[in-house]
């Protein structure tokens, strides 16, 4: 395997760092809907020229799937960007990323409950760290702070947002779509701008500003983390399959917490390194070891 097809995902890791730092930064300078809203647009605008035709051309499949690809477009587009978004507005940079890369154990765990797969000994043990891993970093530390506060509601938005993207890949699997991936990509595009428009239209006046300061946002939003990191990381796929692909998140937040260092100056505690270390060691183990529960085999990707 070249050395250059391990480029493919780390640069879409590096772009995924890049976009949560983004968020950190529009959290102030604009709303959540607003900068969701106008980074579809961004995305249609840019896709259209080359989508389009061979989108007429696949329109009897494109029918066939309209309620997948809407689905899709609501989890993966509308709900974790917003959310995302959202979360941005009360909680660090690192802690975003730290969740984010839960996404793979989250999938693992939707997949025993959609896809019927078996629970293996990474999964039951990996979940188990992972989360204690999570407590400690939300608790800043004491996971009795969790038990007698709650968890921060931005932690709380960010483990959704990324509870709501571990189901659309769960569900990619499930339907098995045939439909081109570009194709699918710009059809969840449009399905999240229908979704999102409703509440645009009803946001207060100044909170969906375009200036100076917002449209390199939305520019880093649309075109980098959504048509670059989706090419990168698709070729990446092809490349490297699924599985080794995803080991790559474990990288987000390391990128995530050097770039908040240096550009948001976020601190970096002992309960970020202790928390996160535990939580992404969990990750690895639901991912690399793949031994069932109650069976003997064991099997490793």
């Amino acid at each position: 395997m070249p050395l250059t097809s391990y480029l493919y995902p780390f640069l879409a890791i590096v772009l995924w760092a890049g976009n949560v730092i983004v968020s950190k930064m529009a959290a102030s300078a604009i709303s959540p809907t607003a900068i969701t809203f106008y980074r579809l647009i961004l995305v249609l605008l840019l896709m259209s020229p080359f989508t389009l035709r061979p989108l007429w051309r696949n329109r009897a499949q494109i029918r066939r799937h309209w309620w997948q690809l809407a689905l899709s477009g609501l989890l993966a587009m509308a709900l974790f960007q917003s959310l995302s978004y959202r979360a941005a507005e009360s909680t660090t940079a690192t802690n975003m990323a730290i969740v984010t890369a839960l996404i793979p154990l989250l999938t693992a765990l939707l997949s025993v409950i959609v896809l019927g797969e078996a629970v293996t000994i990474g999964m039951a043990v990996g979940g188990v760290l992972s989360f204690s891993g999570l407590l400690y970093l939300v608790g800043h530390g004491d996971m009795g702070t969790v038990l007698r506060d709650g968890v921060h509601l931005g932690d709380a938005l960010m483990l959704l947002a990324a509870l709501s993207y571990a189901l659309y890949g769960v569900l990619l699997r499930l339907w098995k779509m045939s439909v081109p991936v570009w194709q699918a990509v710009y059809m969840q595009a449009i399905a999240a701008l229908v979704l999102m428009l409703p509440q645009f239209v009803l946001l207060p006046a100044g909170t969906a500003a375009l200036d100076a300061h917002t449209l390199p946002l939305i520019g880093y939003s649309g075109i980098g983390s959504s048509i670059l990191l989706s090419y990168l990381w698709i070729e990446g796929v092809k490349k490297l399959g699924p599985n080794r692909c995803s080991i790559f998140i474990n990288l987000l937040p390391v990128l995530t917490a050097l770039s908040a260092i240096l550009w948001l100056h976020e601190s970096m505690h002992a309960y970020h390194l202790i928390g996160g270390g535990i939580s992404l060691i969990g990750v690895l183990l639901t991912q690399i070891v793949q031994r069932p529960l109650f069976g003997s085999r064991m099997r490793y990707r």
